[in-house]
């Protein structure tokens, strides 16, 4: 694998926590590792998200948080930029219903830089040898999640997804709007 150049260890450009937090690409392994490492962020926010709602006694509404961040992750891993958005706003309306904390504006800002690199990621025109994309592999459980699902998956439920995601938004929104009024007096 070595030999014909694809393997997986492809050095990366800049470290690991600037690639979380303030992203650039330079080249098309970047564009890669940046969708990965969105989807990855997205994931993880989904699990942790539906765990706490299934221990506050919310479980149903965790079920339907975890899809929802889990799709945004398989769109960020495909370059939209809808769903990157889309998974940041209701982030930060859940933040603002919850209170912030110093893990939650942390997230936020994992979210914002994931927004950031989708957005750069989504305009990446390959224009050399050395920016072409590498080739998805799906030799591990991880390779397969990472790659081949997301590439899958997301024509099946693009559509599904904005459309879900615009009423979650707007029921979201309803609720926010709600809490203030009733705060408020």
């Amino acid at each position: 694998m070595q030999t014909l150049g694809l393997s997986d260890s492809t050095p990366r450009t800049e470290s690991r926590l600037k690639s979380l937090f303030w992203p650039s690409i330079q080249t098309g392994s970047d564009v890669d590792y940046l969708g990965a490492q969105g989807y990855w962020v997205c994931a993880v926010v989904a699990v942790f998200s539906f765990i706490f709602s299934a221990i506050s006694g919310h479980a149903i509404a965790g079920a339907i948080v975890l899809v929802f961040y889990y799709l945004g992750g398989v769109g960020v891993r495909e370059r939209s930029r809808y769903a990157a958005a889309v998974v940041l706003g209701l982030f930060a309306a859940d933040m603002l219903a919850s209170g912030p904390s110093v893990l939650r504006v942390l997230i936020a800002a994992l979210l914002l830089s994931n927004l950031r690199a989708t957005w750069i990621a989504s305009r990446w025109k390959p224009e050399s040898d050395e920016a072409i994309l590498p080739p998805r592999l799906g030799e591990t459980w991880s390779d397969k999640f990472v790659d081949k699902l997301p590439m899958w998956l997301w024509p099946k439920v693009r559509v599904l997804y904005y459309v879900l995601s615009a009423c979650f938004l707007v029921f979201v929104a309803i609720g926010l709007v709600v809490m203030i009024l009733r705060r408020a007096s």
